[in-house]
């Protein structure tokens, strides 16, 4: 778990922000949407490992996150089977489910690189990554499909990516477990029709999208990537933006706790019931203890319950 500051440290670093926030949308799915889907859809709440305070023991951890009203809790990528072991055991113990994985290897060792040694280290991560979900009982892994920089072409990101996510494709098969591509800040997939063509690519139900609600709303509304997402979404990921000057920006906008930003929570709600959305929406923000933890879960209640 020695790469979860990495990208916590990302989403909250107000210069990474400004340096590649023009990048803020990146994977989801598209899909055909039924308007005539039931409304109040299941949601099932969850909350990212990283915000349980570290200083905690795996128990204590899964124990508070039950008592602020969770449900589930997304790990991050565990290389240390041992460790893994308990993990599942101290969540099992709490009454809690692992839902879904965080790879941790994306960022540092990008599918989309030219180098072929980045490239098997990032696969490892993943393959490490499936197997933790299948030891844990989740059913996905979250994956940053690629990461464009000076020395990484669009194209040649997007080709590199989608060979190196086919070649995981029969793991992911075997161990029951869904590679969810997310839109994150990395100049990559910048719409929710590339997004919903890229996850299309594959024709292949083990390759679906992780939606962020947070991370398109500088230069999109996550209620239209959700409804152009539609059934491609497997998993949702909860943050918040605030507009601190006129005019949204990635010179202006920072994260704050949720409902307290711009995102529109009712066409969000509403949005999610017309696909018949039924997984689980997991908090994304920052470490804290019972009260804090608490207050955001009776904030997800408010908003999408």
């Amino acid at each position: 778990m020695s790469s979860k500051s990495s990208r916590r440290e990302f989403l909250r670093s107000s210069a990474t922000v400004v340096g590649v926030a023009v990048a803020l949308g990146c994977a989801s799915s598209t899909g055909t949407v039924s308007t005539s889907a039931a409304p109040t859809a299941k949601l099932t709440k969850g909350i990212v490992w990283g915000m349980l305070p570290e200083r905690l023991s795996y128990e204590d951890r899964f124990k508070l996150a039950a008592d602020a009203g969770f449900e589930v809790v997304e790990g991050y990528t565990n290389e240390d089977q041992a460790d893994a072991e308990r993990l599942k055991a101290a969540a099992d113990k709490a009454g809690i489910r692992i839902t879904s994985v965080m790879n941790q290897a994306h960022w540092p060792y990008p599918l989309s690189s030219d180098d072929p040694a980045v490239v098997e280290k990032s696969m490892e991560g993943m393959r490490t990554s499936l197997r933790n979900a299948k030891l844990w009982g989740a059913d996905a892994v979250l994956l940053v499909p690629a990461v464009i920089d000076e020395k990484t072409p669009y194209g040649a990101a997007y080709e590199r990516s989608q060979k190196q996510i086919r070649e995981l494709i029969p793991l992911a098969e075997e161990l029951g477990v869904v590679i969810t591509v997310e839109e994150v800040w990395n100049k990559f997939l910048l719409s929710p029709l590339e997004f919903a063509r890229y996850v299309d690519d594959f024709n292949s139900p083990w390759v679906q999208a992780y939606f962020d609600v947070g991370n398109v709303v500088i230069f999109g509304y996550p209620q239209d990537w959700i409804r152009t997402l539609g059934k491609r979404i497997k998993k949702v990921h909860l943050k918040d933006f605030k507009v601190t000057s006129e005019g949204f920006s990635p010179f202006n906008a920072e994260f704050v706790n949720l409902g307290d930003g711009d995102i529109n929570w009712p066409e969000v709600k509403k949005a999610l019931d017309e696909i018949g959305y039924e997984g689980t929406v997991i908090a994304e923000l920052d470490e804290g203890g019972l009260d804090y933890l608490t207050d955001v879960s009776k904030r997800i209640d408010r908003l999408l319950f």
